[in-house]
């Protein structure tokens, strides 16, 4: 038995294509359900749908064999337990610092309102600039307009969001796509299944 974690929201509704070409399918009955373990078209395989920052857990920890999420999220959790396999091109984005302006790294210590806490951290640490990581889980664009911080780090798609709150991107720190991981345990003891699931997602990206 295989079992595939798939990250809710949008990188499912790019997923869902791609196993489906793989010769993976889940019924719609299936994914409107409130069951947490999805059975597929194939008896062999069972899928979890669950939020896409709890997908290398899952994976690291061997409650999945492989798994599919965001590469903003596996910098963030480390490669322990995991092999990042294949780069799916799927719900691409960029992690970038945005500002008020161009003139944000003003005085000794910079203050980043972030969720990407390692990502902000490493970056700042090469370029030399001290400072301190405030760690929000949503709204992040607020941050620098009511003072609580100098920038931000966050994902960026249209760019939309952050001209509505009067913020503009400004240095790219990484080009965000959905990635295949496998637990490596599970790579050694189900080398064949696992290896022939990769080759047929591969072969139709």
């Amino acid at each position: 038995m295989l079992t595939i974690a798939l990250s809710k929201g949008r990188i499912l509704e790019q997923t869902l294509p791609l196993l489906k070409k793989a010769g993976l399918e889940i019924a719609a009955e299936e994914l409107n359900s409130r069951k947490l373990i999805l059975d597929t078209n194939l008896d062999d395989v069972k899928v979890v749908i669950i939020r896409g920052t709890d997908v290398p857990v899952f994976v690291q920890h061997g409650a999945a064999d492989m798994g599919i999420t965001g590469k903003d999220v596996l910098l963030e959790h480390g490669a322990n337990g995991l092999f990042e396999m294949l780069d799916l091109g799927i719900a691409k984005c960029r992690l970038m610092v945005a500002a008020k302006s161009e003139n944000y790294q003003q005085g000794n210590i910079l203050k980043v309102a972030t969720k990407y806490v390692k990502s902000a951290k490493k970056y700042f640490e090469q370029k030399g600039q001290p400072c301190e990581i405030i760690k929000l889980y949503g709204a992040m664009e607020l941050a620098p307009v009511v003072g609580l911080s100098h920038c931000i780090v966050d994902i960026v798609d249209t760019g939309n969001t952050l001209k509505a709150n009067g913020l503009i991107p400004l240095d790219h720190i990484e080009d965000i796509s959905s990635r295949l991981v496998i637990n490596s345990a599970s790579f050694k003891t189900k080398n064949a299944a696992i290896k022939s699931w990769v080759n047929a997602i591969e072969k139709n990206l």
